[in-house]
């Protein structure tokens, strides 16, 4: 558990003044370990791009890799782009700190147009109504060389949003909303 004092000097130093945002979310900087970079690797299985990028390095985030990320996760129907949340790419490398394994993601779904969204809903009942999709907070994906039981129970774990489990269609949903599971 993290100490109030290290959170708050954490904080202080991390903070932008006006908007007092915090670069990594207090629950995940609790759980993940001091790095100078934060890399993450994403393979998009709908139209087949891959990305490496560092989006964090020297305490900031990368506008040029978030911009490469947000394009990656875009809706691939559509075209339409929303920025990812940050909280979103920190829950994704934490998370992968908690598995230990480095890989690639699998991307299921990044960002969903509120049309492609509700086109989604027509043919299944599995999609929310007002997803956090629909505001580049959420995300469907697997990690290959990891169990999806492990990583579900990892993400879990984290107590960080949402983690649903769809074995059968062999994906993770994670989200940066109250945390919540089914």
């Amino acid at each position: 558990m993290i100490k109030r004092r290290d959170f708050l000097k954490y904080a202080l130093t991390h903070c932008t003044f006006g908007a007092a945002t915090i670069s990594i979310s207090p629950v995940l900087y609790a759980k993940s370990k001091p790095v100078a970079e934060r890399q993450l690797a994403f393979y998009n299985l709908h139209t087949g791009e891959k990305l490496s990028a560092t989006y964090w390095a020297n305490d900031n985030y990368i506008d040029t890799e978030l911009q490469s990320i947000n394009h990656l996760l875009r809706d691939h129907r559509s075209g339409e782009m929303q920025p990812i949340d940050k909280n979103l790419l920190d829950l994704l490398y934490v998370l992968q700190q908690t598995v230990d394994k480095n890989g690639t993601y699998h991307i299921i779904s990044g960002y969903r147009s509120p049309k492609t969204n509700a086109r989604l809903r027509q043919q299944s009942n599995g999609v929310a109504k007002k997803s956090l999709h629909m505001l580049g907070k959420a995300i469907d994906v697997r990690l290959p060389g990891v169990e999806l039981n492990h990583l579900r129970k990892a993400a879990l774990s984290l107590q960080a949003g949402g983690v649903g489990y769809y074995p059968k269609s062999n994906f993770v949903h994670l989200d940066t909303g109250r945390p919540r599971f089914w």
